[in-house]
């Protein structure tokens, strides 16, 4: 998959360092929240997309709408933001974990997700990243453990920036370009009209996949 062009890990914690919920703490820029959940499960989801309002509701967005959705379906303990990011610790099922929504551009993922993995003492394999797919149809929702990127550019500045492929994924079709569209461009246009009904039953079944696999329940289908 095509984006616009624009232009050290230590041993796995199973547990975050705590920190007062709230406190604001920003240590290397991200707050520190307090404590997560991780046992054998992910505890930490990324919804992919590009920030501003020129963005909002382009098929590049996908899975940052996703995210938007997850928090819709959980409760929030706190909230924090850096130039990078947002993040929101949250607690459902008796599970606590964190949101992250990049405020990066979508090529510059890493830059939002390295520094928070390190901050909270988290391993790659321990996040689910939610974003679209332009090799599946619209609104097709699979998971996907590893593996390569398929030429997706924040799927490529996670890999490149974290030097690890082995994370969760949440895969939202957003089907291909018609034909003498280039995808670059196609990723960053709106919805069509007709479209809308189908991407909102896939927005909602990805948000739910990414909370099975927090609480081990996801089939990986």
């Amino acid at each position: 998959m095509h984006l616009p062009r624009r232009s050290q890990k230590g041993p796995p914690e199973r547990v975050a360092r705590k920190g007062r919920a709230g406190s604001g703490s920003r240590r290397r820029g991200v707050p520190l929240l307090g404590a997560v959940d991780c046992g054998p499960n992910a505890c930490l989801i990324v919804g992919l997309g590009n920030p501003g309002r020129n963005y909002s509701g382009t098929r590049h967005n996908a899975g940052r709408q996703a995210a938007d959705r997850v928090l819709d379906m959980v409760e929030v303990l706190a909230r924090g933001k850096w130039p990078n990011g947002r993040i929101t610790l949250v607690t459902s099922s008796g599970s606590r974990f964190l949101v992250l929504v990049p405020e990066t551009f979508m090529n510059l993922s890493g830059r939002a997700v390295a520094p928070l993995l390190e901050r909270y003492g988290l391993e790659p394999e321990q996040m689910v990243v939610l974003h679209d797919d332009i090799d599946l149809p619209l609104g097709e929702v699979r998971t996907k453990q590893g593996g390569g990127t398929g030429g997706h550019r924040g799927l490529n500045s996670l890999a490149d920036t974290l030097g690890d492929k082995g994370f969760r994924r949440v895969r939202i079709g957003v089907g291909r370009p018609p034909a003498g569209i280039d995808p670059a461009d196609y990723v960053l246009d709106r919805f069509e009209a007709a479209e809308k009904e189908t991407v909102e039953r896939a927005i909602e079944q990805a948000a739910q996949k990414a909370l099975a696999a927090i609480m081990g329940t996801d089939d990986g289908a």
